[in-house]
């Protein structure tokens, strides 16, 4: 039999097959670009802390204004980027989200060479950038992507997306280490309009002209309010909240613990790769509980939830205790066990979410679902700031965060799932 000619497929075959490879590569770079970025721009911290010029709490207040300008879009934008991906051809705002984020690189690496305070607005408008990306890259799947391949083809996105998250992180913290910071921001442009270009080739998708922003925005706001009415999944909307108050919380504290941590551990200068290496194991512990999670629970069993939760406060309180003098093998474990006890926190609730919301509403339940965890993480950002002007050192705000998710996680009761009716 003569294999087909590459010219029998169909079209739209050949053309979806590429924008599925042209998205995968571009949503690795785009999520490489937003951590390297961030790990440039909180590097200088390191070394002006480690020579005394700035204090603890100014490390922990700036990671909080960063972290909270980059959440901000999410919350405030929400309706407007969904309007945006339904009127427009998805592959649209894949270039836009990237070519904004691109804009606020170079913008950051002119106020470095101009010696303005320019990073917060940059850093903004890189967020602005990922907020109208990020509903093309999910709502583009079901357009290119068959049915069949769904479920394994978001998977591969997140996979993808956390490691890009891993190797930004250390990318980033390496390139500050070793290169001079406007060279740094050149090298992240440069992968910006990587993934720019990459959007560039892949052919355009359907829109929707007849869109209203009025109209999706009354849709958003109502389904909103129904799922957090709802006797459940309004809990667990709750639940995946708190798993990221605590993410944010942890990772925009980490940079000024982890200076007090490695300085009182010895070993010489504490550098960005290292204070990476703890991010890293943390998000290690997540992907590991993740996966755990998938093997001892069925879907919508969140019988465990509560007992996850108190043990991501249990886990987070040691890092609150104990110092450097406890060495570095016993800091590692702590990162890693309150990792893993987040990530089986977190995915039982994300799957009883998607179980169990009505099947035809799935994509708002889900944009309603990204708008509550980045209200959560601006939260998170926000409770940093709060504590650190109140002078509290970065290891007691850590224990003030296990002692709030306790309390939360107290008060979290999660009734059954509603059994259907009997004909």
């Amino acid at each position: 039999m003569i294999p087909p000619s590459p010219h029998s497929v169909p079209v739209f075959v050949r053309s979806s097959r590429r924008n599925y490879g042209l998205l995968l590569a571009s949503q690795f770079l785009g999520a490489f670009g937003d951590n390297a970025l961030l790990a440039a721009i909180l590097g200088p911290l390191t070394f002006q802390r480690e020579a005394g010029v700035i204090t603890e709490q100014a490390v922990s207040n700036a990671n909080a204004i960063y972290s909270g300008v980059f959440f901000i879009p999410f919350v405030l934008l929400a309706p407007l980027a969904g309007y945006l991906n339904d009127r427009h051809p998805k592959t649209a705002w894949l270039l836009g989200g990237n070519l904004i984020k691109l804009l606020g690189t170079i913008l950051g690496a002119a106020g470095l060479m101009m010696r303005a305070d320019w990073q917060a607005v940059a850093y903004l408008v890189v967020g602005i950038g990922a907020c109208v990306y990020s509903p093309a890259k999910y709502g583009i799947l079901p357009e290119v992507v068959p049915a069949a391949r769904l479920v394994k083809a978001n998977g591969t996105v997140e996979m993808l997306t956390l490691v890009a998250i891993l190797t930004g992180l250390w990318a980033g913290a390496t390139l500050v280490d070793h290169l001079p910071l406007p060279s740094c921001y050149a090298v992240i442009a440069g992968i910006y309009a990587a993934a720019a270009a990459l959007n560039l080739f892949m052919t355009r998708t359907p829109c929707n002209p007849q869109a209203r922003l009025a109209a999706g925005a009354v849709e958003f706001w109502a389904n909103l309010r129904g799922l957090v009415a709802h006797p459940r999944l309004g809990r667990v909307l709750l639940g995946c909240g708190l798993f990221w108050f605590a993410g944010a919380t942890l990772r925009t504290n980490l940079q000024s613990w982890g200076l007090e941590v490695l300085n009182a551990a010895g070993g010489g200068a504490v550098t960005n790769e290292q204070l990476a290496r703890l991010k890293i194991w943390m998000a290690v512990g997540i992907i590991l509980g993740s996966v755990l999670a998938g093997q001892w629970h069925r879907v919508g069993d969140l019988r465990g939830a509560r007992r996850y939760g108190w043990l991501m406060a249990a886990f987070i309180l040691p890092l609150g205790l104990i110092g450097g003098g406890a060495g570095l093998p016993l800091i590692t474990l702590a990162l890693l066990l309150s990792g893993v006890s987040a990530g089986l926190f977190l995915i039982p609730f994300n799957a009883a979410l998607q179980h169990e919301s009505d099947p035809a509403k799935l994509g708002k339940t889900i944009a309603t679902q990204n708008f509550v965890d980045y209200v959560a993480m601006l939260g998170g950002a926000v409770f940093v700031w709060i504590l650190a002007h109140a002078s509290l050192t970065a290891a007691q705000i850590f224990l003030a965060l296990a002692v709030v998710l306790a309390l939360a996680i107290a008060t979290l009761t999660i009734p059954p799932p509603a059994r259907a009716a009997v004909p």
